[in-house]
C-alpha cells in the first residue's frame, strides 16, 4: 500500500527526499499557491532503498506482457490493411454472383470463380463500386474514429479503452467471416467499415499506452513495436492470402474473419496488464494506484521516487494547461509548433509514396520476368518486417531525428532510381532490375524512420494535457492521407505514367528539408525537457502563460 502520506511543510526545503504531491492547500507569503509535499520516508511502500547504479529493473515480464498485449491491436490493424488484396478476384467473383452478374448461377458446392461464366466482366459499374467501397470503407472508418481517441483514452483509460474496442473487432470479424451465408458485398463492406473504426481508435491508443509505460531508456524501441506489429500483420495476411492457403474460393471468408482471433487473444491478456501510471496519477489523481502500477511494470523493489517527481511536475503543468480539447489545441499558439511537427511527420509517412510502391510493385516484378510476382511482393513484406526490427535496435541509439532524415533522404534517392528504371524499361529490359532494387531499398529506408517514428513521437512531443487531442489529430491526418493516396494514386499514375514517382521525389525532398530544420531530437529526454525545446522557440513566456490560463479558465467554465 502507498497510503502513508504526510501533508505539510515541516521538512526543510533542501531535503532531497521531499517530493511534491497534491494540489496546493495553502498560500506562501507571496500569495501563491503552495503544494503539500510527501516524504519518501513517509511512504515506505511507494519507494525502496536505492539499488546500485545500473541495477534497477527496467524491463520486466509484466512490461513485456503489457507491450505485447497492446501491440496486438496494431497487429489487427496491419492484418486488415493487407488482407483484402490477395483474394481480390475471388471476392469480386462472389460479389458478381450475389449481384446477378453471372449468366449461370451454380450451387454453393459447385460455384468456382475460375470456371463460372460472367455475364459481364469485372469492369461492371456495380461491381467496381462495391469493390471500391470494400477497400475504401476501412480508412473511412479510421478517419471517423480517430477523432474519438482522446475521448476514449480519458473516459475509459488506456487498458479498458482497448478492451472495450475489441467488441467492435469481433463484430466486424463475424460479419466478414459469415459473408458467404448472406450478401457478401454488404457484409464485407459493413465489416470493413466497423474494423476501420476499431483500427482508427487502436492506432491512437496503442502508441499512447506504450509511450506512457515505457522506461525512458527504451521508449523509442518499445514505441517502434507498434509499427513492427503493423508490418507483421500485413505479412501474415499476405502469406495466408496465398491461393493454396486461405486466399481461394472456399476459404476467403475465413481469411477475412480470422482477425477476430486476435481480438479474443487481446481481450484475454489486457486484464492482466497494469493501467498507465501517468494516466492514473496525472489524469485521475490516484497516486497509490499509480505507484502499484509502476512497481508491477518495473519490479517490486523498484524505487519510484524519480518517476513520481517527474509525474508530479507534469501534473503541475497539466493543472496549468487543464484538459485541452481538439478545437482548443488547434487554436492555441502555445502548442502550434509541436502540432505542426506532429502533423508533418504523419504527412511525410503517407505522402512518401510507400503505399504507391506497394501498389506498383507487382507489375514491376512481372515486367522483370518474375514468374510469380506475388511471392516477390511477399518478399517485400519480409524486408518490411526485418528493417522495422533494425529500427527497434537503432532508434534509441541513433535518435529519432537522425533516422527520419536518413529514411526520407534514402527514399528520395530510391524514388529517383525507380523513375529512371520505369522511363528506360522499354529500351533497356535490365532497367527492371534497377526498379526492383529501388523498391526493396525504398521499403528499407521507410521502415528505418518514416514508418515507425511518427506513431510514437507525437506522444513524446506533448504533455499529458494536450496529448490525447494531439494523438487524435495526428491519427486523423494519417488516416485521411492514407485514404487520399489510395483513391487518387491510380488516376495520378494513369495521367503521369512512368513519371509518377517524380511527385514523390519532390515531396520527399521537402519533407527531408522540414525534418532537418524543424524537428528536434527527443532521444533520452523527458516529456518536460521536450516541451522546453519548443518553449525556447515560442512567444515570450508571459504570453504563453496567459494563453494557458485562458485555456484553463475556459475549461473550468
Amino acid at each position: 500500500m502507498c497510503s502513508s502520506v504526510s501533508v505539510g511543510s515541516e521538512w526543510p526545503r533542501h531535503d532531497p527526499a521531499r517530493i511534491d504531491h497534491l494540489p496546493a492547500t495553502g498560500k506562501t507569503e507571496q500569495g501563491k499557491l503552495r503544494a503539500p509535499v510527501i516524504s519518501s520516508s513517509a511512504a515506505p511502500h511507494c519507494t525502496a532503498p536505492p539499488r546500485p547504479a545500473g541495477m534497477e529493473k527496467q524491463l520486466t515480464g509484466t512490461l513485456a506482457l503489457a507491450v505485447f498485449a497492446a501491440a496486438l491491436g496494431s497487429l489487427q490493424y496491419g492484418y486488415n490493411l493487407g488482407v483484402i488484396n490477395a483474394p481480390q478476384e475471388v471476392i469480386q467473383g462472389h460479389y458478381a454472383r450475389s449481384l446477378g452478374l453471372y449468366s449461370e448461377l451454380e450451387s454453393d458446392e459447385e460455384f468456382n470463380i475460375t470456371t463460372a461464366e460472367p455475364s459481364s466482366d469485372f469492369a461492371h459499374p456495380s461491381l467496381t463500386m462495391y469493390w471500391s467501397l470494400s477497400v475504401a470503407m476501412f480508412p473511412v472508418g479510421g478517419i471517423i474514429s480517430s477523432f474519438l481517441v482522446g475521448f476514449v483514452a480519458d473516459i475509459r483509460g488506456r487498458i479498458k479503452g482497448m478492451l472495450v474496442l475489441n467488441i467492435l473487432a469481433v463484430v466486424a470479424s463475424l460479419l466478414m467471416g459469415l459473408a458467404k451465408m448472406g450478401s457478401p458485398h454488404i457484409m464485407v463492406i459493413a465489416g470493413r467499415a466497423i474494423m476501420g473504426f476499431y483500427c482508427g481508435l487502436s492506432s491512437g491508443l496503442v502508441p499512447m499506452y506504450i509511450g506512457e509505460i515505457a522506461p525512458l531508456k527504451y521508449r523509442g524501441a518499445l514505441g517502434t513495436l507498434h509499427q513492427l506489429a503493423i508490418v507483421t500483420g500485413i505479412l501474415i495476411s499476405q502469406v495466408l492470402g496465398l491461393d493454396f492457403l486461405l486466399g481461394n474460393n472456399d476459404m476467403w471468408h475465413l481469411l477475412l474473419g480470422l482477425s477476430g482471433s486476435i481480438a479474443v487473444l487481446q481481450s484475454v491478456l489486457l486484464p492482466l496488464c497494469p493501467e498507465s501510471p501517468r494516466y492514473l496519477y496525472i489524469r485521475l489523481g490516484k497516486k497509490e494506484e499509480a505507484c502499484k502500477s509502476l512497481k508491477r511494470l518495473k519490479g517490486a523493489d523498484y524505487d519510484t521516487t524519480k518517476d513520481l517527481v517527474e509525474m508530479q511536475k507534469e501534473k503541475e503543468e497539466a493543472m496549468k494547461e487543464a484538459h485541452v480539447s481538439i478545437p482548443r489545441l488547434v487554436r492555441s499558439t502555445a502548442y502550434r509548433q509541436q502540432l505542426f511537427v506532429a502533423l508533418m511527420m504523419h504527412l511525410s509517412q503517407q505522402f512518401s509514396g510507400i503505399n504507391a510502391i506497394f501498389y506498383y510493385s507487382t507489375s514491376i516484378f512481372h515486367n522483370a520476368g518474375v514468374a510469380q510476382p506475388v511471392y516477390a511482393t511477399i518478399g517485400v513484406g519480409v524486408v518490411n518486417t526485418i528493417f522495422t526490427l533494425v529500427s527497434v535496435v537503432l532508434v534509441d541509439r541513433a535518435g529519432r531525428r537522425t533516422l527520419m532524415l536518413a529514411g526520407l533522404a534514402g527514399m528520395c534517392l530510391c524514388a529517383v532510381g525507380m523513375t529512371v528504371g520505369l522511363i528506360h524499361l522499354s529500351t533497356y529490359p535490365w532497367m527492371s532490375y534497377l526498379s526492383m532494387s529501388a523498391i526493396f531499398l525504398f521499403v528499407c529506408f521507410f521502415e528505418i524512420g518514416p514508418g515507425p517514428i511518427p506513431w510514437f513521437i507525437v506522444a513524446e512531443l506533448f504533455s499529458q494535457g494536450p496529448r490525447p487531442a494531439a494523438i487524435a489529430l495526428a491519427g486523423f491526418c494519417n488516416w485521411t492521407s492514407n485514404f487520399i493516396i489510395g483513391i487518387s494514386f491510380p488516376y495520378i499514375e494513369k495521367y503521369c505514367g512512368q513519371y509518377v514517382f517524380i511527385i514523390f521525389v519532390v515531396l520527399l525532398f521537402l519533407f527531408t528539408l522540414f525534418t532537418a530544420l524543424r524537428v528536434p531530437e527527443t532521444k533520452g529526454k523527458t516529456f518536460e525537457e521536450i516541451s522546453a525545446l519548443f518553449q525556447r522557440k515560442r512567444a515570450p513566456q508571459p504570453i504563453v502563460e496567459a494563453e494557458l490560463e485562458q485555456l484553463k479558465g475556459a475549461t473550468e467554465a
